[in-house]
């Protein structure tokens, strides 16, 4: 779903904790859609952007959207997730962990 929705071989997205976040413009841009029961992955409603996803069994977490930053983060990645269901075409080089689904915990 996530390779669909972003039309590329994966999604680069970061955690973000809820009360780390704040917006300095644009949230009145923002629409939200159910993708899956209680994810919310939500959108620029000017340029369809996905920006953010909310959780309902996790509302102290956000997934934000890597490739919509300006700057570097800082942070690099430290796993693969849903490898399961990668695009058969692209291969993962880079010597990180990778977890068929969801990693534990």
């Amino acid at each position: 779903m996530c390779r669909k929705s972003h039309g590329s071989a994966f999604r680069a997205r970061g955690k973000v904790k809820t009360k780390e976040f704040h917006w300095r413009r644009g949230q009145e841009l923002l629409r939200f859609y159910e993708s899956s029961p209680g994810e919310h992955r939500g959108f620029c409603s000017r340029c369809g952007s996905n920006i953010l996803t909310k959780f309902d069994q996790k509302p102290e977490e956000l997934g934000l959207a890597l490739g919509v930053l300006d700057d570097d983060p800082g942070l690099r990645p430290t796993c693969h997730v849903f490898v399961g269901s990668k695009a058969a075409w692209h291969e993962i080089a880079d010597g990180l962990i990778q977890y068929e689904g969801f990693p534990p915990g």
